[in-house]
């Protein structure tokens, strides 16, 4: 395979940052040559920093949805970051560019349409955000992680791709997953609310853990998230003070290895988000999903819908999550074992373990 340059862009949120770091990382592990187009300001300036990866800023933020001034500003933002982005292709001279849509990646794919290059677009939700239905018409491919996002494309070559995820879901057991992180074998939920956490998920959860360990004999794998950890400990202290010595609970801010925390499990309890759904799925989880309320165009409450809608997962919204809304629904899986199967089979069968050297392959027949 001849030796190529790419740029990669994606950036503001994990969803849109970590599969396009994993495509990333699948080009130079074949040997290509990749830049990667993002915000300093921004969590993908550090994640890829950390990957040695060359950076190339672009000063871009999300678009005003109210006219007036801010709009202005906005717009005359993100013509500076396209004619930033043009000097890039200019100077750099990429094969193709793949983005992950989203505001950090619209001004590589504008300068790309300008100048006639090819690009191609990952997008991770079920309702495409607006970058990717307004470019899509204008790519050389375009790769979903959702079926439903078909009805937004207007775009023939369209792959439904799933979301790029580590190897590793596919490989590991989930007997070693357990092994390694010193739980045994029997009933385990993993409660996350994203690597920032989730205050509405962990206050109905503190007061549910004494209940799933000592009634049910359920493990439980907990995710604060680093900003919540304090508060929960706090919570917990005062709720079930003998929590410490409970080898039944886990309790930490945040798990670098979710991959081991996700095979180990048998429920999750979790935000909507793309990449987590992706994860679950990939980790054969019935999942009870809690959308973010505050989420870009409604997006997690639509991916959490189209869950429901396959079998996969129970809804619960937001603001109905306390410890009675939350307990319930954890009783409907604990308490019944087909259900439960039920909706981890139903998540399985939508996996996709292949997204990474599928997105790779459909670049590489574009440049």
């Amino acid at each position: 395979m001849s030796k190529k340059t790419y740029f990669i862009t994606g950036g503001g949120t994990g969803g849109h940052i970590y599969p396009a770091v994993a495509v990333a990382d699948e080009l130079v592990k074949k040997e290509q040559n990749i830049y990667y187009i993002g915000n300093p300001k921004n969590l993908e300036f550090d994640i890829v920093s950390q990957k040695g990866y060359e950076f190339l800023p672009v000063n871009v933020h999300g678009m005003p949805r109210e006219l007036g001034l801010p709009l202005v500003g906005w717009g005359f933002q993100l013509l500076f970051a396209v004619i930033k982005s043009i000097g890039y292709i200019i100077k750099y001279k990429p094969d193709a560019i793949f983005g992950t849509g989203g505001y950090v990646s619209a001004p590589a794919m504008i300068a790309a349409k300008i100048l006639g290059k090819p690009y191609m677009m990952h997008d991770c939700d079920a309702q495409p955000g607006l970058v990717t239905r307004k470019l899509a018409p204008y790519a050389k491919a375009v790769s979903v992680a959702f079926e439903s996002a078909n009805k937004f494309i207007k775009n023939k070559n369209f792959y439904v791709n799933g979301n790029p995820i580590r190897p590793q879901f596919k490989t590991l057991t989930k007997s070693e997953a357990r092994k390694s992180i010193g739980l045994e074998e029997k009933l385990t939920v993993c409660i996350m609310g994203g690597s920032q956490g989730a205050r509405t998920i962990n206050d109905a959860s503190v007061f549910l853990l004494k209940k799933l360990s000592i009634e049910y004999g359920v493990q439980v794998i907990f995710q604060t998230g680093k900003k919540n950890f304090t508060r929960v400990i706090e919570q917990v202290s005062r709720i079930y003070p003998e929590y410490e010595a409970d080898k039944n609970l886990i309790i930490k801010p945040y798990f670098d290895d979710m991959v081991t925390v996700l095979k180990a499990s048998d429920i999750a309890v979790s935000r909507a988000g793309s990449l987590s759904i992706s994860e679950i799925e990939a980790a054969g989880l019935a999942s009870i999903l809690i959308p973010y309320p505050h989420a870009a165009a409604d997006h997690q409450r639509k991916n959490a819908k189209y869950m429901v809608e396959k079998g996969a997962s129970l809804y619960l919204e937001d603001s109905d999550t306390d410890e009675t809304h939350l307990g319930e629904l954890l009783d409907e899986l604990i308490n019944n074992p087909a259900k439960l199967n039920e909706l981890q089979q139903n998540a399985l069968s939508l996996a996709k373990y292949d997204g990474v050297q599928n997105i790779t392959e459909q670049l590489f027949a574009i440049s």
